[in-house]
């Protein structure tokens, strides 16, 4: 599975290129505008100098002429951008016109099997099911991952990859990852908290304590030898 992280601020970026893992970013409308003062355009041609991978652009259009317009507009600014449009029929709309023109979509705010079925149909190169927001209502967010895979499996002609969004945890990256997500976006904090674990926290400080001990021993031993 490939890890995408969800964010528009470029420090966090920056970071996060360094550890090698990043395939892709996510943005949308609002973390955009948590970056304050930040040009949408700019901002999306700058990560893609960070990481070399998918990078997806959301429209703000609700009906599929406002969005083929925008697609098109961002789909110029950098060969990896990919066209973020919502579950919808307008969208599904979108994605099929912005398609014939070899523009990549997301196809995002999905929260069921057959809105991730029209989507590959209509040619989606990346389905956006959250699993946060469902399992906020009591539903299984992870359950869905897991039908909409096996929907693709039994259906070889889509090669519409799962992109898991609305991660909340380091355990809904395993389970992702076990549902059969083809990637997660995560936010960046998720990303950090998938590498701590207070065993390896404290393995690492006994390990240091040992070997300053050992420097101590080994000081003291020359010493006296001298």
């Amino acid at each position: 599975m490939k890890i995408y992280l969800d964010t528009a601020n470029l420090g966090e970026i920056r970071e996060a290129a360094r550890w090698g893992i990043l395939s892709g970013v996510t943005t949308n409308p609002s973390l955009m505008a948590r970056e304050t003062g930040a040009d949408f355009k700019e901002t999306i041609q700058e990560i893609a100098t960070l990481v070399d991978g998918p990078i997806s652009a959301e429209t703000v259009s609700e009906d599929a002429d406002g969005m083929v317009r925008e697609g098109i507009d961002y789909a110029a600014w950098h060969h990896n951008v990919i066209i973020k449009v919502p579950s919808t029929t307008d969208g599904l709309e979108a994605v099929s016109r912005l398609g014939q023109q070899g523009i990549r979509c997301n196809v995002t705010l999905c929260f069921s099997t057959s809105q991730a079925l029209m989507a590959a149909l209509a040619g989606a190169f990346v389905v956006s099911p959250f699993i946060g927001r469902l399992d906020d209502l009591s539903q299984d967010g992870m359950e869905l991952i897991r039908e909409i895979a096996a929907v693709y499996e039994q259906n070889p002609e889509i090669r519409t990859r799962i992109l898991a969004a609305s991660i909340r945890h380091p355990r809904h990256v395993v389970e992702a990852a076990l549902a059969g997500a083809h990637i997660a976006t995560c936010p960046f904090k998720v990303l950090q908290k998938c590498m701590r674990h207070p065993l390896t926290d404290s393995g690492m400080a006994s390990f240091l304590a040992d070997w300053r001990a050992r420097e101590v021993d080994m000081a003291l031993a020359g010493a006296s030898a001298g």
